[in-house]
């Protein structure tokens, strides 16, 4: 068949093609030049064993704990110190490049991804406890040092920091994500215990969010800055200081398991130990699934009801009351089956089922993934959103492991999912949106701990409204008007 060409769609000619071929090889250099020169510029600040461009290491980088998919970062830079992060910054700026700040990548919500690619800022190089006020009850910290290190440092002082998410996360990290954990009933969450942060702005500009080098335990001066960057995930600024409030190590330490004969039972027995003033140190719940993946995953032998595991700090004499009142409690409530552990190694045997929930769960479907939902609501409520949610799982055919921070309300659904199913997958994802959704009509959260990241963005809108959203998009707006910080994370990607 012949083909008529019109004018319009007449082949371009030999000469048009060279010309178009030379003006794609010149863009060509011209991006490669451009990306020579920061490449340079990035090399003159923090050296070139500071800088990386192998894909192992930018896909370590590109990914954390969660479902979300691997997204790399173009290049990976370790600085050492702010002066260098406050210099980098710059470069990226000018040149527009997106940065992602990287801590130890143990996130939930896909908080690492570099979803526009750009320039990873990994912060392990800067691991110092800069300063320890023991007479004070707080130290600043670099963000490559992680909670269990600092413990470790603080070993011989008396004090200890006892905020606890389960991993062995960066503290600055875990300040980015207001996280949390089995200690929050009784010592709160990192929104509580950061005095101060020094942040690099996306412009390379260094702040200090209650003033360089203060650290009062109390202030009414001015906007709470500390408290905007903590949560921020990384959209507003890198945090390279953290002042945090430390803790007396207690005399002594009591803990228990006791198990119920429903949720209702257990949830009622924690209202009642929190409003009887028993100062409880943890408080978490496993339901009867969790506790038989527990048990078989650790050769443990506890009942297979729902179950509380307690533990509470204090004196020899004030332990003694506390137990008492716990236990009267308890027993009002049908709880059973008590095992009481004094010593270190006892209580580390007896809290064995919660700490390796995750890894039950997984042992439940040999190859499978793991999801944790974090939805939080108030206490009132936990039994009807555990009921209704064991329902929805067993209607949808999905398995669904419960453990939680029963103290606070939050609790997480380990969704255990074949990454080879789709369709499983899609009603996991079904399932997490209509579990949020309940959360959120019982005066919740849809998320207690773990953070928006990049799966909950949806949902932020719906918790929040559009109003305080608006308001959310004009501060990141004035921080980081070229939207270079952690792009697409917490706030949905504008429209065009």
């Amino acid at each position: 068949m012949l083909h008529v060409f019109t004018a319009s769609r007449r082949l371009p000619s030999h000469s048009h093609y060279l010309l178009q071929c030379r003006n794609i090889k010149s863009e060509t250099t011209a991006r490669s030049a451009a990306l020579d020169n920061v490449l340079s510029a990035f090399r003159s600040i923090c050296g070139n064993d500071n800088l990386s461009l192998t894909e192992a290491v930018r896909e370590q980088h590109g990914k954390d704990e969660s479902i979300h998919r691997c997204r790399p970062p173009d290049v990976v830079l370790f600085p050492r110190c702010v002066e260098e992060v406050s210099a980098l910054a710059k470069v990226c700026h000018k040149h527009h490049l997106p940065i992602i700040p990287f801590g130890t990548g143990t996130g939930l919500e896909g908080g690492v991804s570099a979803v526009k690619g750009g320039v990873c800022f990994s912060l392990r190089n800067m691991d110092q406890v800069l300063d320890l006020h023991q007479e004070d009850f707080d130290v600043t910290v670099e963000p490559g040092v992680t909670r269990k290190a600092l413990n470790a440092y603080l070993r011989d002082t008396g004090l200890w920091f006892p905020v606890d998410p389960g991993a062995d996360a960066s503290l600055c990290g875990m300040a980015a994500t207001s996280a949390s954990g089995t200690n929050a009933v009784r010592y709160g969450t990192m929104r509580e215990n950061v005095l101060n942060l020094e942040v690099v702005l996306a412009d390379g500009t260094i702040i200090h969010t209650a003033g360089k080098g203060r650290r009062p335990r109390k202030t009414s001066a001015g906007y709470n800055l500390t408290n905007l960057f903590v949560g921020s995930e990384g959209t507003l600024g890198i945090i390279t200081k953290t002042t945090l409030r430390l803790y007396g190590i207690p005399e002594a330490m009591v803990s228990a398991v006791c198990s119920f004969p429903s949720v209702q039972a257990a949830v009622d027995s924690t209202v009642q130990i929190l409003q009887a003033g028993v100062p409880i140190a943890r408080i978490e719940f496993l339901d009867d699934v969790m506790i038989d993946a527990c048990n078989r995953f650790s050769s443990l032998s506890y009942p297979v009801t729902p179950t509380l595991f307690l533990e509470f700090h204090g004196s020899e004499r004030s332990l003694e009351e506390q137990v008492n009142t716990t236990e009267d409690i308890t027993g009002s409530n049908g709880g059973a089956d008590f095992q009481w552990a004094t010593d270190a190694e006892t209580r580390n045997r007896l809290w064995k089922a919660r700490h390796d929930a995750w890894y039950a769960a997984l042992a439940l479907r040999p190859g499978c993934k793991a999801y944790a939902t974090d939805v939080c609501v108030p206490l009132s409520r936990l039994p009807q959103i555990i009921v209704e949610m064991k329902e929805d799982l067993i209607e949808n055919r999905l398995t669904g492991p419960i453990a939680g921070h029963v103290g606070d309300g939050n609790f997480h659904c380990i969704m255990v999912v074949d990454p080879s199913d789709p369709d499983e997958q899609h009603r996991v994802h079904l399932f997490t949106e209509r579990l949020a959704r309940r959360a959120l009509a019982m005066d919740g959260t849809c998320t207690g701990e773990h953070g928006v990241g990049l799966g909950k963005r949806t949902l932020l809108c719906e918790e929040m409204g559009p109003e305080a959203i608006q308001v959310m998009q004009g501060l990141k707006d004035t921080l980081d008007p070229k939207n270079l910080m952690n792009p697409e994370k917490i706030l949905q990607p504008r429209e065009l």
